[in-house]
């Protein structure tokens, strides 16, 4: 079986270019293709990490262009977008990045058969359930017997946005399933936690912590899902003792099984 052709928008960025270098690790399954504004790693990255993609396998292109995002897409089996605007740089930043360019990938990938998307969303989706009990606890360092009952959030429960760079990956999500629906393609969602550069917890917010060896094998077990995998959203998280979202439907879903926790 010839590999999957898989694309990375957002390759340059943190994210992007761990999923990249995690699935490196197996060219007999995954022939690796990159999309980004520049080749320049994201300085969000602190080590001394290096994407090696041939001029043949790297478009350089802004996703708000739908010609290069077309041209990009085309002989793919799965694109993994990851593309963004994470900073939310106003409303012309959003609008293009997280609004237009979300579309143009959707848009390009249908017009060209492409299989399936997986698409980055936030954490930041659910902010607005920590501004109640028994959340609010969890993430100021309540006591052990608040975690003892604790119902967590699942993909479920309704996103309570707090920003527009949140409410932008709502849109997202929603896009998901217009095209999931409507197009017979496969479009998963992940509320990506917080990944960092030196890829350890800190400042307190292990309780939405993810390592990049996570959320690169969450990535690549959305790419592997079974194809009646049609529409989902998975928090991309690790296994934080203090987690208060649910990432149990992953596993059933996907297989995915987190190897790390805040407090390793």
């Amino acid at each position: 079986m010839s590999p999957k052709k898989v694309l990375i928008t957002g390759v340059s960025g943190l994210v992007g270019s761990a999923a990249y270098l995690y699935l490196s690790q197996w060219p007999d399954r995954y022939a690796l293709y990159g999309l980004g504004r520049r080749r320049t790693l994201s300085e969000r990255i602190s080590d001394q990490r290096t994407i090696d993609l041939s001029e043949e396998r790297f478009s350089m292109c802004d996703i708000a262009d739908i010609e290069g995002v077309r041209r990009a897409v085309a002989g793919m089996d799965a694109v993994v977008h990851m593309a963004a605007d994470p900073a939310g740089r106003g409303w012309e930043s959003l609008r293009d990045n997280n609004l237009i360019g979300a579309y143009n990938i959707y848009e390009a990938c249908r017009e060209a058969g492409v299989s399936r998307v997986i698409s980055a969303s936030t954490i930041q989706v659910s902010h607005g359930d920590t501004e109640e009990e028994p959340y609010r606890s969890v993430v100021g360092g309540g006591a052990d017997s608040v975690f003892e009952d604790l119902v967590k959030v699942s993909p479920a429960t309704p996103a309570q946005p707090r920003n527009l760079y949140a409410a932008s990956k709502v849109w997202s999500e929603s896009l998901a399933r217009v095209y999931a629906h409507s197009h017979d393609m496969s479009c998963l969602c992940i509320r990506i936690g917080w990944v960092t550069g030196e890829d350890e917890a800190r400042n307190g917010r292990g309780d939405i912590w993810c390592s990049q060896r996570d959320i690169a094998e969450l990535i690549k077990c959305c790419i592997d899902a079974d194809d009646d995998v049609r529409f989902d959203i998975f928090y991309g998280m690790s296994d934080n003792r203090r987690r208060w979202v649910d990432i149990e439907n992953a596993r059933q879903r996907v297989g995915y099984i987190a190897q790390d926790g805040a407090e390793d």
